[in-house]
C-alpha cells in the first residue's frame, strides 16, 4: 500500500483525519496524494444561468487556498512524502479519478456535498465504483493504530470476498483478525455460491495471517448494530466489509446493510466493492 489519496475537505475534523491519514502513511511506507475538490454542482443544479457560480467561486478558491496553507504547515516535518492536487467538480468524481492509481482512498464520515449529513453518498459511491478500497475515519478519530485487532464482516459473497482481499495490507498488521458472521435464520435464502467463513480464513492463512472465526447473534437493530457491537466489545481499530449498491441513473442505491455502516461510523470503516 504505497499510495494513499486523502480528501481534503475544510471542516473541523480535516485536521484529525490528516494525523489518521499520516499514521497509516508512515506504517507503510506510503505516499499521500491530498486532493481538495471545488463542488461546483451544489449551484449549477439551483442556478442553470450560473451567477450564483460565477460568485461562488471566488469565495471557494479562497477557502482551498486557505486550506493548502494549513495542510502544508500540518505537513511540513511529518517525513511523509506527499503532493497536494486541486480539482473542480464534484467530490466523488475528482476522487475517483485519481483513485485509477491508488492503493487506498481516505475520506471521512460526512458528505462533503450534503452539509455533513449521514450517510456519506460519496463515500458510497466510491466504495462501488474504485478500484481501490475506501477507508471512512469517524468524526472523532484522531489517530490510527495498524496494530489494533481487525473485524472483517464476512458472509461468503462476492463483495466480501473482495473487501478481504483489498484488507490484506493492513490485516497483515493487525494483532487479532476476527472473521464475523451475523446467522442467518433462513440459510435456505442463502446464495449457493457463497463461501463458508472457512474459505475466508484459509485464504487469509495463504498470506500468513491468522484469524478467529466468530459466529455473532442477530439483534433486533439489525446486522450493522450487531458488527459494531462486536467490534466495540473487540477493541477493534478497524473494521472490513464489502458495499452493496448498484447505480440507476444519478441515483446511488445502497445495500442496508452499507447505508446503516455509513450512518454510524464509530470505528475506521474500510469498504470495497
Amino acid at each position: 500500500m504505497k499510495s494513499i489519496l486523502f480528501n481534503a475537505h475544510a471542516d473541523a475534523g480535516h485536521a484529525r483525519r490528516l494525523d489518521a491519514a499520516l499514521d497509516l502513511a508512515r506504517a507503510f511506507d506510503s505516499h499521500l496524494t491530498v486532493l481538495a475538490a471545488i463542488p461546483y454542482e451544489a449551484s449549477a443544479a439551483i442556478d442553470p444561468y450560473g451567477a450564483a457560480f460565477a460568485a461562488m467561486v471566488p469565495v471557494w478558491r479562497e477557502q482551498v487556498q486557505t486550506l493548502r496553507e494549513e495542510t502544508e504547515k500540518d505537513l511540513a516535518n511529518e517525513g511523509v512524502p506527499w503532493d497536494w492536487v486541486e480539482k473542480a467538480g464534484p467530490v466523488s468524481l475528482a476522487l475517483l479519478q485519481r483513485s485509477s492509481l491508488a492503493d487506498l482512498v481516505i475520506l471521512g464520515e460526512r458528505d462533503p456535498t450534503s452539509g455533513g449529513k449521514a450517510p456519506s453518498f460519496t463515500a458510497g459511491e466510491l466504495a462501488v465504483t474504485a478500484n481501490c478500497p475506501v477507508l471512512v475515519l469517524p468524526d472523532d478519530c484522531t489517530r490510527l493504530d495498524p496494530d489494533k485487532p481487525a473485524l472483517v464482516a464476512w458472509d461468503g459473497s462476492a463483495e466480501s470476498s473482495h473487501a478481504l482481499r483489498a484488507a490484506v495490507p493492513l490485516l497483515k498488521r493487525a494483532s487479532t483478525v476476527y472473521l464475523a458472521t451475523v446467522r442467518n435464520e433462513k440459510p435456505a435464502k442463502r446464495d449457493r455460491f457463497d463461501l463458508p467463513p472457512v474459505r475466508g480464513a484459509d485464504y487469509l492463512s495463504h498470506h500468513g495471517i491468522s484469524s478467529e472465526v466468530v459466529e455473532l447473534e442477530p439483534d433486533a437493530k439489525g446486522t450493522a448494530h450487531t458488527l459494531l457491537n462486536a467490534a466495540e466489545v473487540r477493541g477493534a481499530g478497524l473494521i472490513v466489509m464489502g458495499a452493496y449498491g448498484r447505480t440507476r441513473v444519478a441515483e446511488w442505491i445502497f445495500g442496508g446493510v452499507t447505508r446503516a455502516m455509513l450512518s454510524d461510523v464509530r470505528i475506521p470503516l474500510l469498504l470495497k466493492h
